[in-house]
């Protein structure tokens, strides 16, 4: 039996039926092996074991399972049209000077040709100017190293969805 102390929309996130809550999880994250695996462990007390079940799904999932996840998000300066999480995470690349923006266009772009995905990074919090310093830095990577700093950035990523799906109130 759930605690009277759950939270109100971690509460409804447990109650959710089976397709809707697989799609609301497929809103934080386009793995659909991550997803499967949250709502396997359903229901959750607390939003830290929600949290706790995606870290430890994320640190399961295989290259191809990545590569999905990753698809669901698109390159930095670019948000999605008419979403309103890729637009509210890239609010540092908003202001950013034109020069700033196709600067971070190429290096984008040289990366997706390096890595074969888009540049990936919890980009909450981060100016647009240390959004491209993390491109430059992280170009010279090699493909396994950048993998699992992928694997750690979408993490981060999933956990801020995760946090404002369960942490409303309506």
């Amino acid at each position: 039996m759930m605690s009277t102390s759950t939270p109100p929309g971690l509460a409804r996130f447990n109650d959710l039926e089976e397709r809707a809550a697989l799609a609301a999880l497929h809103e934080a994250c386009a793995s659909t092996e991550w997803a499967r695996r949250l709502l396997a462990t359903r229901p959750y007390a607390t939003p830290e074991d929600l949290y706790a079940a995606s870290d430890a799904a994320m640190a399961e999932l295989t290259t191809a399972d990545l590569e999905e996840a990753m698809a669901g998000h698109p390159p930095i300066g670019r948000p999605k049209p008419g979403d309103p999480a890729s637009a509210r995470e890239q609010r540092g690349m908003a202001g950013a000077s034109d020069a700033l923006k196709a600067e971070m266009l190429e290096l984008n772009l040289a990366y997706q040709e390096k890595f074969g995905h888009v540049f990936l990074i919890c980009a909450t919090g981060r100016t647009g100017e240390q959004m491209r310093d993390a491109v430059k830095e992280r170009i010279g990577n090699a493909p396994e190293q950048e993998r699992e700093i992928v694997r750690t950035e979408l993490g981060k990523i999933n956990r801020i969805r995760l946090a404002r799906l369960v942490e409303e109130d309506a």
